[in-house]
């Protein structure tokens, strides 16, 4: 006779959260597959209703305001499946939730804003030292509502292991507040020794929040792991709970990775709370990836950063935001040199911050600008500024996995390559295992270390963050870190693209065309 607890466990195993998902959404595609089929072939009529119906959003897109990339994406299988392209695009391609997540958010953005004024000291010495990087200060102020700072010390961590262990250091100093705020939070080695601390110093009455998001740690984290949490005195919020429901609204994944304490220390970059990330385990090889802390007074643009997330998601705002503001005794200390900028990017402000930060730094090189990232999956407008770059006699590099994640994003990622190398961008990959980190350095005096990769999700529909960073001591920790990357990393040569096979490179192209889309 079967043990009732082996039973239990059981039908857990087999009606896990994942599992019912997954069921949920197989349900949903086989419906709309059948309801094309039959539309397709029982009723003569509806094929031409269809094409009309096809060109006619068509010619929406090709008027409407979003990247090229996702126009011929969307109008390719409208135009040549007009029954699948159309119907496909009604449900996913023009969600109206995002209109409703848009106002709410919006609410706590401009609130947000009145909280992060701008110095004019600070700005006018940013124009005596340079009037150009004054306009990338200018642009993210005026665009994406975060302010530069003086004042501030940053350290730049070149591996995960490297953070983990400051990371601890400074969470046992913590007596006000810590906010962690992740895409990926996986129980294991990282993970277990953070909640060990924070449920001591929750304990001890410091207040403790924590954000992650639900699609990130679908497969990493048990269902309702929030409540779990609170049961120790951690307040848990869970951003875009994932539902066996397929719609647009599920594209839209907080990706940042932000920790406060205090209000006087920050760290930001691509490092998630999973084991992984600090080489408990070779998931993909050796993990390399990268991160920064700030200390001083531009971290209250991350505090405000978390909370206003915080806000949105527990539909509410704190009575006195100045609780959360750091204590002039507590960054008195941090006068580091040059100037630094936090800021985020979002999917429903209609503005690619993060892409055009990248852009303004590839345009203003003079002298190099040095990249790496998982994902190359780029648009016209970054891959003509990378090109055009390389022709002016900008030594770009950019370093990419050796070793996938994901197989058909790595297909995407190559796909670029051989157009890139063509025009004189030097391309490598990390061939000890996979880079995750995201980063830019130029002209040994800009660098921006952050959570935003170079591919469509993280440039359109994501919610992510990075540290930008001019003259400040880590901007030369930053390039040094890419030349000793490189020196582990194998060049892509034009001949070794056009030695790639006629089908692989056929499939990489067909994937690389609904890039967009994944």
């Amino acid at each position: 006779m079967f043990n009732i607890n082996i039973i239990s466990k059981l039908l857990k195993r087999i009606f896990n959260r994942t599992v019912v998902c997954v069921i949920g959404i197989a349900i949903q595609v086989t419906y709309f597959i059948m309801l094309f089929w039959t539309l397709g072939t029982a009723f003569t009529y509806s094929y031409y209703l269809f094409n009309i119906l096809g060109i006619i959003l068509a010619i929406y897109i090709v008027n409407s305001d979003v990247n090229p990339s996702y126009k011929i994406a969307w109008m390719i299988p409208i135009l040549v499946v007009p029954i699948f392209g159309s119907m496909f695009f009604l449900f996913f391609g023009n969600s109206h939730s995002g209109d409703r997540l848009r106002r709410r958010m919006n609410r706590f953005n401009e609130e947000s804003k009145l909280l992060l004024p701008q110095k004019v000291e600070i700005t006018e010495q940013l124009v005596k030292e340079n009037c150009v990087v004054e306009k990338q200060a200018n642009y993210l102020y005026t665009y994406g509502g975060y302010p530069v700072y003086g004042n501030t010390s940053t350290t730049y961590f070149p591996l995960g292991e490297d953070k983990f262990r400051t990371m601890l250091d400074e969470l046992e100093k913590a007596e006000r507040f810590i906010f962690l705020e992740y895409f990926i939070i996986e129980e294991g080695e990282m993970w277990d020794t953070i909640l060990e601390i924070l449920k001591r110093k929750a304990a001890e009455g410091v207040d403790i929040r924590v954000i992650y998001d639900d699609f990130g740690c679908l497969f990493t984290l048990p269902y309702k792991y929030n409540t779990e949490l609170e049961k120790y005195g951690i307040k848990c919020k869970v951003f875009n709970k994932f539902k066996p429901i397929w719609s647009a609204k599920m594209n839209n994944r907080d990706h940042r990775k932000i920790l406060v304490i205090d209000g006087h220390t920050a760290f930001n970059g691509g490092i998630n709370l999973a084991d992984e990330y600090i080489n408990a385990y070779p998931k993909h090889g050796h993990w390399k990836d990268t991160a920064v802390m700030l200390k001083g007074e531009a971290v209250w643009s991350f505090t405000m950063m978390f909370l206003t997330m915080w806000n949105y998601l527990n539909n509410s705002k704190p009575d006195n935001y100045s609780i959360y503001m750091p204590r002039e005794e507590d960054i008195a200390p941090y006068k580091g040199k040059g100037f630094v900028i936090p800021y985020t990017d979002s999917p429903l402000d209609d503005e690619p911050v993060g892409e055009n930060v990248y852009l303004n730094i590839i345009n203003e090189a003079k002298r190099y600008v040095y990249i790496t990232t998982p994902y190359l999956i780029i648009d016209n407008e970054m891959s003509r500024a990378l090109i055009l770059a390389a022709k002016s006699g900008i030594d770009v590099r950019i370093i990419t996995p050796h070793i996938a994640d994901k197989w058909f994003v790595h297909a995407v990622t190559r796909a670029y390559y051989k157009q890139l190398v063509k025009y004189g961008v030097k391309i490598y990959e990390y061939t000890p295992g996979f880079i995750h980190a995201k980063s830019f350095v130029s002209d040994d005096k800009t660098a921006v270390v952050g959570s935003i990769n170079l591919d469509f999700r993280s440039l359109y529909l994501h919610f992510e963050c990075a540290t930008w960073m001019y003259e400040t001591d880590s901007v030369a920790d930053v390039r040094e870190d890419f030349l000793k990357t490189m020196e582990v990393s194998q060049e892509i040569t034009y001949e070794d693209c056009l030695k790639v096979g006629i089908f692989r490179r056929m499939a990489r192209a067909l994937l690389r065309l609904f890039a967009p889309m994944m």
